[in-house]
């Protein structure tokens, strides 16, 4: 798993596989999901990521 975090456009991109990418789907406005054509989950990617709490991410028992 890569993690990547753009703190200039607040976008968490969450990459969990290497497999190509083909069908993404809008969970609500900020939370996309991408899938390979096995329909596994490859990607996830979140907007205004540290401003809904999703950036920077920590263990829950840490909070």
């Amino acid at each position: 798993m890569r993690t990547q975090y753009d703190p200039d456009d607040d976008i968490l991109t969450l990459r969990l596989s290497d497999k190509p990418i083909v069908r993404e789907v809008s969970q609500d406005w900020s939370t996309h999901v991408s899938f390979a054509a096995d329909g596994s989950l490859v990607e996830v990617v979140v907007l205004d990521a540290a401003k809904q709490g999703a950036w920077p991410m920590r263990p829950r028992d840490a909070a």
